[in-house]
């Protein structure tokens, strides 16, 4: 049996930047070889594992289902060959410039921090700029370099990689609970107070599916900024969901009915094409993909 460890790094290589520019003459020009050299490293990858990675379509060429498969498998090989290489070489401490990170106020606030802290070990002459808002716009106007956002956006000059299927739970203070009494099942949530974070239809909507019924009535209060409607049933004022790594971490709240299944939500990395020639960004897209992936 063929691993994907015993193929050659430069046909893999071939293969990855060919599917993340979109072309073998953009892919050529980045890894500095011509096409045909190009052609013949993704041909000798497709023969040792013997299917097609790429298809012609007219005069552009599309990655077939066996790559996109294979695509996520690759990138990570690229990021840890990427990080080795910088690390090896002392580059990560000389990386300088600014780099602007846009992501919502919660992330932003609670998870980033140990982040921003191995960013700042690795490369201590880099300047990042966090863009708290949920705004995936802030990539397209350039006013951001790398977002984490939940859905994945549909922008073609966009980079997205699923990072995470990450968990939430509802969760409220001790005091509140003892105070409203602790429901048992989901049918008994609609007797209690929710914050609402953002647009109250749309929590409405979205927790319907979950057969979780809830009314504008079980919001009393609420916030479109994350951290203050956080900060509000940390108050005690009600329930409210909220990311299992911030929930489980904050003091004085606990898991409302903590045998009830998960809410999950995807964490999408997003970024520019420019990602492949700016070492800067590919080190924080590499540290922020290794970070939230854990």
């Amino acid at each position: 049996m063929t691993y994907l460890s015993d193929f050659d790094w430069n046909h893999i290589r071939a293969f990855l930047t060919t599917a993340e520019t979109g072309s073998l003459s953009a892919a050529a020009r980045q890894l500095g070889q011509t096409q045909p050299t190009l052609s013949r490293q993704i041909a000798a990858l497709e023969a040792d594992l013997g299917v097609m990675l790429f298809e012609r379509v007219g005069r552009s060429l599309e990655i077939t289902q066996a790559g996109v498969e294979l695509l996520d498998h690759t990138r990570t090989m690229g990021e840890a060959a990427n990080r080795i290489s910088l690390a090896a070489s002392g580059q990560a401490q000389s990386i300088e410039g600014s780099v602007r990170i846009t992501a919502s106020d919660v992330m932003a606030a609670y998870i980033l921090p140990d982040l921003l802290r191995e960013i700042r070990t690795q490369a201590p002459r880099l300047r990042i700029d966090v863009i708290a808002s949920n705004d995936i716009r802030d990539l397209m106007r350039r006013e951001a370099d790398i977002a984490i956002r939940h859905v994945r956006p549909d922008q073609p000059d966009l980079i997205a990689k699923l990072v995470q299927e990450a968990s939430g739970h509802f969760y409220a203070t001790t005091e509140y609970l003892n105070r409203a009494g602790r429901p048992t099942c989901k049918g008994e949530l609609s007797q209690h107070e929710f914050i609402s974070f953002g647009d109250t239809a749309q929590m409405i909507a979205y927790l319907k599916p979950l057969c979780i019924n809830l009314s504008d009535e079980n919001f009393r209060l609420g916030s479109q900024n994350g951290i203050v409607a956080w900060e509000y049933a940390k108050q005690g004022f009600g329930i409210a969901p909220m990311s299992q790594v911030v929930g489980d971490a904050t003091p004085g709240v606990e898991r409302v009915i903590p045998e009830m299944e998960p809410i999950t939500f995807p964490i999408w990395l997003t970024t520019h094409r420019e990602l492949h020639t700016s070492r800067r960004i590919r080190l924080v897209f590499d540290l922020l993909a290794a970070f939230l992936s854990k």
